[in-house]
């Protein structure tokens, strides 16, 4: 462990701390200060252990650290002298973290205590699409070229307990969530590449405004310096919000490295007509590989390695990026291939919680396929996907929350009545499974697509996710 690191650590020692929301952040974060020999406090609304998790709630306690559970759940916050919330446990909609300030109590986040403490080399992308699977192939990349990587953050492993082994010679890789950045304003240790893949109007059901939202993207990169790297997709406008003036490529302080998928850059990565990828330096080209290299489906998959690459250019040779695209089958619940069953192919595309990565999910395929789609409601317009739909679907199958929705916006978008897509509506998950099984013919494709976010049947998306693959292996059993 570095010196900073331990020093701060060392610093906690006997002192109470608390982890407000017992998610898949704060839950190792937990541990590993229990460890330490601080005098640990696990607090969460929530009551039902089988549902934070037997197993969890179990190590909790045994390595001494006290749950505070249920409706009462932050009564001992005046007692600890340290806080840590849940990523998405947000200032403006919990007063407690106002209460806490007033008290004069420390109130952070694992992500926060991270980036002041890692000694490495830090690469963190954030953006409204592809975060993930960008994240995975540069994590992919750098350790095909030898190093070794440290991947976490929202892609769901806690980086903090990292501390205690990586070294200067690392390399972190950090997935932020739009959560993690609100509060990251200047930060000690900005990254030495920052990558945003895109920005578009998403989680309005969390954030005040959408200005709100693209400014917590927007610290990845504001506080960085002449020597880091940014990297900017050249095909999205990052002026979305109410401040059409003010573009992300204004607020650079290093070196700008942009993709895109639509026309060459004079800096970064491009896709040619042909397909051909290549990376440009001020001119001087560079080839890479052909779009048909990359073994996972779809261009919005081409794009990620774009983005990939001019995160990794310097680091990680031309060698390593191929090797990587012609071997990598794609994160769980990203069109992830499930199984074949009676001549039907179906894929586990649960991340899909947008209607943009909806699109992104239909357009992989290039024909119609059948699809899931539904769930609970986080305030999405979901007419921008319904062209998509009407073009690349022929069985459209709803469920949950949004199910009444969806179809009134589909039925009443202006070219419906000209598309031969099938809609039929069910209660829940189980139900369209079964439904999809049922009315599938040899050679079709089925998808769970949803366009929304899981939490009216499941936890989270991964859940959901994993819960389809369940269902569609259990055929014929």
């Amino acid at each position: 462990m570095n010196t900073k690191a331990k020093e701060y650590f060392d610093s906690l020692i006997g002192k109470k701390v608390a982890f407000v929301g017992l998610g898949v952040a704060n839950v190792p974060c937990a541990e590993f200060l229990a460890r330490y020999g601080a005098k640990v406090y696990a607090c969460d609304r929530r009551d039902d252990r089988e549902y934070i998790g037997e197993d969890v709630c179990n190590t909790l306690e045994k390595l001494g650290v006290t749950l505070s559970l249920g409706e009462n759940y932050l009564d001992l916050l005046p007692e600890m002298d340290l806080v840590f919330r849940s990523h998405g446990i947000l200032p403006f909609q919990n007063s407690w973290i106002g209460e806490c300030i007033e008290r004069g109590q420390r109130v952070t986040t694992e992500m926060e205590v991270f980036f002041k403490l890692c000694p490495a080399k830090i690469i963190a992308i954030t953006g409204s699409n592809g975060k993930t699977t960008t994240s995975t192939l540069i994590s992919k990349m750098l350790e095909t070229q030898g190093y070794k990587v440290y991947l976490g953050g929202n892609i769901g492993k806690a980086l903090m307990p990292e501390l205690e082994t990586i070294t200067d010679k690392d390399i972190a890789v950090v997935e932020l969530s739009s959560f993690q950045l609100l509060t990251m304003g200047n930060l000690v240790n900005s990254p030495d590449i920052a990558v945003v893949t895109n920005i578009e109007c998403t989680h309005q059901d969390h954030h005040i405004s959408l200005d709100e939202y693209v400014d917590a993207k927007r610290n990845i990169l504001i506080y960085q310096n002449e020597s880091c790297k940014t990297v900017l997709n050249a095909d999205c406008d990052y002026s979305i919000g109410n401040r059409v003036y003010h573009d992300m490529r204004f607020d650079v302080r290093g070196r700008l490295s942009q993709f895109s998928i639509k026309h060459p850059v004079a800096n970064g990565a491009y896709m040619k007509e042909n397909g051909d990828i290549i990376y440009s330096d001020n001119g001087n080209e560079t080839y890479i590989m052909n779009k048909d290299d990359i073994l996972i489906p779809g261009m919005h998959n081409v794009e990620n390695y774009c983005t990939a690459i001019c995160a990794v250019w310097g680091i990680a040779d031309v060698d390593s990026i191929k090797k990587v695209a012609q071997a990598f089958t794609g994160v769980e619940h990203r069109i992830e291939f499930v199984r074949e069953y009676n001549g039907v192919k179906y894929y586990n595309d649960s991340i899909a919680t947008s209607p943009s990565r909806v699109i992104s999910g239909l357009r992989a395929f290039n024909r119609k396929i059948n699809v899931i789609i539904g769930v609970s409601d986080k305030g999405n317009d979901m007419s921008q996907m319904v062209p998509d739909i009407l073009k690349y679907v022929k069985l459209l199958i709803l469920n949950g929350a949004t199910a009444d929705k969806i179809y009134d916006t589909i039925v009443n978008f202006k070219d419906y009545d000209k598309s031969p897509i099938k809609i039929i509506k069910t209660d829940n998950l189980e139900q369209a499974v079964e439904k999809a099984r049922e009315l599938s013919e040899k050679g079709d494709i089925v998808s769970l697509c949803p366009a929304c976010p899981a939490f009216d049947q499941f936890k989270t998306f991964e859940y959901r996710g994993r819960k389809f693959k369940e269902l569609v292996n259990g055929f014929g059993e």
